[in-house]
């Protein structure tokens, strides 16, 4: 994930930005190296016609563009941070309700901050998901000016990768879709997610764990970027651990030989990671950093940590390369004479990609199709101005559909494309040039040009649910597509059975009992 270099959305930020690195479309260049995306990328073959539900899709959205629009600049203006989005989630909430949406359950799966909604029309008919994110990130508040400048609640938190938009575009999609299966009469389902702590431990793992994607037709969701398409990228799955070493104290100068060193089980462990590096796979990936490794040169330290990440393109080599670097620890200890406890706290799923649901969104992409007014452009000129880029201004142009190809990045929405046909795109919301996680991102979030990303991703998400719910056929392509990929696999949660929740939820959000334990069942889904 962004904030902690942990893996939930960090894919899905360089989405795009991986991709053309990879893509050999014409004209294009790598948006994370710097220089600006062509604006003329030219498909191979001639676009598509639009879809039919387009033009539905497109109005549809029209008569529901306050409720987004408040959505986005509401979540905008009272930034939080992962697990803290008190404020945030509840905004949801309450156009939800006020949508005439069910709220099955609220904390799902052991997170305050997270939902689940629910809209259903006639009986029987396809369920389709949606899957809303609106944690902001320290460091990054800023005003709607093409500048550094604090925004509405100061510089310390910031919506620097567009989750008011994304969260917004989302529900906004639902809200759209049920205004389009209502004017039809369309039989069906549509659930919200409400994805709570995307940068940190996305809570989408622990509701896969809890199966709450099983019966879902398709998923879809989308994410900021500084151009606008979809294709069949895949991402990396992912282990993260923290491996803690316990020694013995002693005085280093005067008796040294009494203690056990800690920081020297940690050193040998880091040794002995380093050394594995030759014998693994090119698509893997070892990062790890020191926690904690003593507090003063002349005490032996008897505690130090490392956090680590693993990353490949698949479950089964994570699986096996996390039993390896265990090993590794053991063997630390074993040589130091300390303490090793290796401590899984978090995994993800490589992403699925689904060939069917990615070209038929890709139709609804150069659909919708993107405009910007001089304003707009002037704007994102002067960001990149300030940044030191190119002054290119907004990308114009839909990308062609991407190839197939794995990244070093990973997603949460993984373990969603396990469990259900997923579709992932990304639409243009910053200058070009511009990285996710810097302040024009935030800047850009709180005035039109992110309010068309929320309206233009609603308008696609709407359209692409409506012929999910409405065409059989192609519900079965993208069913076929997702039971190749998986391969007769049994989705298996890469979360420890024992972890109920993830790290660094505030206290004041657990509900507890008497005796001050927390109640966990309270917060499991309904």
């Amino acid at each position: 994930m962004a904030g902690d270099e942990t893996a939930s959305g960090f894919a899905r930020r360089d989405f795009l930005a991986a991709s053309l690195a990879m893509s050999s479309a014409p004209a294009l260049v790598s948006v994370a190296s710097g220089p600006a995306v062509a604006q003329a990328a030219v498909a191979a073959e001639p676009p598509a016609p639009p879809p039919p539900s387009a033009a539905a899709a497109r109005k549809a959205v029209e008569s529901v563009k306050d409720a987004v629009l408040r959505i986005s600049r509401e979540v905008w203006a009272t930034p939080e941070l992962s697990l803290k989005e008190e404020k945030s989630s509840e905004i949801h909430l309450r156009e939800l309700r006020a949508a005439g949406f069910r709220i099955v359950s609220t904390g799902t799966s052991g997170t305050p901050t997270a939902f689940v909604a629910e809209w259903a029309q006639g009986t029987g008919g396809a369920k389709i998901g949606f899957l809303p994110e609106y944690d902001a990130l320290p460091g990054l508040g800023n005003a709607a000016e093409p500048r550094q400048i604090p925004g509405p609640t100061g510089a310390a938190v910031g919506h620097g990768c567009g989750h008011n938009l994304l969260g917004a575009g989302c529900t906004g999609a639902a809200f759209a879709l049920k205004t389009m299966m209502t004017d039809a009469g369309t039989p069906g389902t549509i659930r919200v997610y409400g994805c709570a702590a995307e940068e940190t431990e996305g809570v989408k793992v622990y509701m896969a764990r809890d199966g709450l994607f099983g019966d879902l037709d398709a998923c879809l969701a989308w994410h900021p970027t500084p151009v606008t398409g979809t294709g069949l990228l895949r991402t990396a799955a992912a282990d993260m651990f923290r491996v803690r070493f316990t020694g013995r104290s002693a005085h280093a100068g005067v008796a040294p030989w009494e203690g056990r060193s800690a920081l020297k089980g940690a050193e040998l462990f880091a040794i002995g990671v380093n050394f594995m590096r030759e014998h693994i796979q090119p698509t893997a990936r070892l990062h790890y950093v020191f926690t904690a490794a003593g507090v003063a040169p002349n005490v032996v330290p008897d505690h130090a940590e490392v956090w680590m990440t693993i990353r490949d393109s698949d479950r089964q080599r994570v699986v096996a390369m996390t039993a390896w670097v265990r090993r590794i620890a053991e063997g630390a200890a074993l040589m130091t004479e300390t303490k090793a406890e290796f401590d899984l706290t978090f995994g993800i799923h490589d992403l699925l990609p689904n060939a069917p649901l990615a070209s038929h969104i890709h139709r609804h992409l150069t659909a919708v199709g993107m405009t910007w007014t001089d304003q707009e452009q002037s704007f994102a000129r002067a960001c990149q101005k300030e940044m030191g880029l190119p002054e290119a201004g907004m990308a114009t142009s839909i990308l062609p559909l991407l190839p197939e190809k794995t990244t070093g990045g990973g997603t949460d929405v993984g373990d969603v494309s396990y469990n259900t046909p997923t579709g992932l795109f990304g639409w243009a919301t910053m200058p070009l040039g511009v990285g996710l996680h810097t302040w024009p991102v935030t800047a850009c979030g709180g005035m039109s040009i992110g309010d068309k990303g929320s309206l233009d991703s609603a308008r696609v998400m709407a359209g692409v649910g409506f012929d999910l719910m409405t065409d059989a056929a192609l519900r079965k392509a993208v069913r076929a597509d997702f039971d190749h990929r998986v391969d007769g696999r049994t989705y298996v949660s890469p979360i420890p059975k024992e972890r109920l929740r993830p790290d660094g939820i505030p206290a004041h959000l657990l509900l507890r009992d008497g005796t001050g334990e927390v109640v966990d069942q309270l917060y499991r889904p309904s």
